[in-house]
């Protein structure tokens, strides 16, 4: 207590070698921090040991453990980014005295100077991210999602997602631009194409995913045209265009609650009624036991902005059906009951819903799905549509024919992308394809087998032929390897390109393709990760992994995990809303681009400490 060195210095570990012989064994939690380089933007030297010491207890603190109020001030503003927290908590009461009793030295810095700081992080770490992209000799996908806020301002947020050299899976939020209320729709082309241009990845660019299929074709028209001045677009664009599975889902799910709405308001109130009180809760129990249920289950009610809360709803109610039935004779207060064909009109939209809960559970993992993995639930949901059409009874009929128009619209524009993903998975190839392919198109299926196995050979003599054209040095437009540009605009001899590519063909060994998909399908497991997998066999196929890195990293959904079982669209909160539009942008981006994710922390844990100034 005597010791001066503990008004500044940290010297709990002095201590740690008495602690661990008084104490008994525990385990200690690691919690690894989780912001990406707070160091980078200080030179702040770092606290050494010496080994020797170290093993007894003993920390050697210098004077590099001194107090900083410009690194204290600088996690503050990474706390800030990282967590989303509004930049007004520095200016509340709480805080404040938190901080000071935390450490006295701190000197409280103004808002002002906490959002200049966010915004510079902002800066270097936007530095940071184009030089990756840059650096990237892959495509880059771009996935287009809407937002809103309660003023009915509109937003744009753009977020790449690509493949890297090491074969993860990354995505990064680019631009989160506030739309001006004299920006039409027609508009939205020009606002895309001005981003990619500040970021320079318009020839990097391979597809785009759209949250809407009611985007104006006309739009995703003008960013082709704009891109295609600079690169013609592989198998002429026939894969640039793509819309969110996980949105035309929801947009199915919305179709056929809503048909049901007076069947589910009467579940809705016959469920309220036995919650509203104790006795008739009772009462109804006694009736469960009395037709031989468990009763295991609880009655809930739903939260209409949530589907799948609506789902349980339903799903708990059909079990209790006989209850609910019994209950309207032993109790004359109970009035919203259900007819026989009301029920069996709950039971089939309930099965309905059960398979897009399923469907969508696999779309929100916790982390981003490489393409491959949505063909076979897609296929799952065009299959059954097509059964569930075929019902007998007009009004289920009605309702599904209603769904499978949304379904047929987002099938014409991304079936050709999702069989080619599914193609690039080895454990299934063209064999998925020809299984569910042969189920939905019945004596047509080879000709559309045969329409995805020439899309993904155009593709392919796409790829091939940039590949032979950078090997021979040649710098012409067209000929280098995909994710490059040209200021050439204008080639006599790219008709000569590939004619040389077919020529040399017929001449030379077995193509990547063919031999890919000559050799057999490799058996399926759970543990199976299809990047580590072309990662390992790119020296055997090096143009058809170049192909898989850009296809795999397509963004097939783009609704973020918290979102896919919601109604309604993306939701700025007021707070945020009220921001400038650079701000806002800043904030957004910044707190994207520090995070780690969890798997990364043991790697990272040191980065927060140890990093210096780059």
């Amino acid at each position: 207590m005597r010791c001066l060195k503990r008004s500044n210095y940290d010297v709990t570990h002095l201590f740690e070698a008495k602690r661990r012989k008084k104490e008994p064994l525990f385990a200690v939690t690691d919690v690894n921090p989780v912001v990406q380089r707070p160091d980078a933007y200080i030179n702040t030297p770092v606290v050494k040991f010496d080994q020797e010491l170290r093993k007894h207890g003993v920390l050697n603190v210098g004077s590099s453990s001194r107090f900083s109020q410009q690194r204290s001030q600088l996690d503050l503003t990474c706390m800030i980014l990282l967590h989303g927290y509004p930049l007004t908590m520095i200016d509340h009461s709480g805080f404040r005295v938190f901080l000071k009793n935390l450490q006295p030295l701190f000197e409280a810095v103004p808002n002002a100077s906490v959002e200049s700081s966010c915004v510079q992080i902002y800066e270097k770490e936007k530095h940071r991210v184009r030089e990756m992209l840059s650096r990237l000799n892959g495509r880059i996908n771009l996935a287009v999602e809407k937002w809103s806020c309660p003023d009915n301002n509109q937003y744009l947020c753009l977020t790449a997602q690509f493949i890297d050299e090491i074969w993860k899976l990354q995505r990064k939020v680019l631009n989160f631009v506030t739309l001006e209320t004299s920006q039409t729709e027609d508009m939205l082309s020009e606002v895309i194409i001005k981003c990619l241009l500040e970021w320079g990845i318009e020839c990097k660019l391979f597809a785009m995913t759209f949250d809407d299929c009611s985007i104006d074709d006309h739009i995703i028209v003008r960013i082709k045209n704009r891109i295609s001045e600079t690169r013609p677009l592989l198998s002429n664009g026939r894969l640039f265009d793509i819309r969110s599975a996980a949105h035309v889902v929801n947009l199915m799910v919305q179709d056929a609650i809503e048909a049901l709405g007076e069947v589910n308001q009467k579940i809705r109130e016959s469920v309220r009624y036995v919650k509203s009180s104790r006795e008739i809760q009772l009462k109804f129990n006694e009736i469960v036991q009395q037709v031989g249920m468990d009763g295991q289950k609880n009655l809930v009610l739903d939260a209409p902005s949530r589907w799948n809360s609506t789902y349980y709803m339903l799903e708990t109610a059909l079990e209790y059906k006989t209850s609910f039935c019994f209950l309207q004779q032993h109790d004359p207060g109970y009035t919203t009951v259900l007819t026989e064909t009301e029920w069996e009109w709950a039971s089939s939209i309930t099965g309905y819903l059960k398979l897009f809960v399923e469907i969508t559970n696999v779309f929100s993992g916790s982390k981003p799905l490489t393409a491959n993995m949505y063909f076979p639930e897609i296929c799952d949901v065009h299959i059954q549509l097509i059964e569930w059409c075929k019902n007998s009874d007009g009004y289920l009929s009605c309702i599904a024919s209603k769904m499978k128009a949304k379904f047929d619209r987002y099938w014409s524009k991304c079936s050709l992308a999702l069989a080619v993903a599914a193609i690039l998975d080895p454990r299934f190839k063209m064999k998925l394809v020809e299984y569910y392919y042969s189920q939905i198109y019945g004596s047509t299926a080879l000709d559309r087998i045969k329409e995805v196995a020439d899309g993904i050979r155009e593709l392919f003599n796409a790829y091939s032929i940039c590949s032979t054209l950078v090997d021979q040095g040649s710098t012409l437009p067209g000929s280098s390897m995909p994710g490059t540009c040209t200021n050439i605009s204008r080639d006599r001899l790219k008709g000569f390109d590939e004619y040389l590519h077919e020529t040399s063909q017929s001449q030379s060994s077995v193509s990547d393709l063919d031999k890919y998909l000559e050799e057999p399908v490799i058996p399926r497991n759970h543990d199976f990760n299809i990047l580590n997998w072309w990662m390992a066999h790119t020296p055997r196929y090096p143009i058809l992994s170049m192909m898989a890195r850009d296809v795999l990293g397509t963004p097939m959904s783009n609704v973020s995990p918290d979102m896919v079982f919601s109604t309604e669209r993306r939701m700025l909160d007021g707070y945020r809303s009220s921001l400038s539009a650079d701000t806002l942008q800043a904030l957004i981006c910044a707190r994207d681009w520090l995070h780690i994710e969890p798997e990364d922390h043991a790697s990272s844990s040191s980065l927060a400490v140890c990093i210096e100034s780059s």
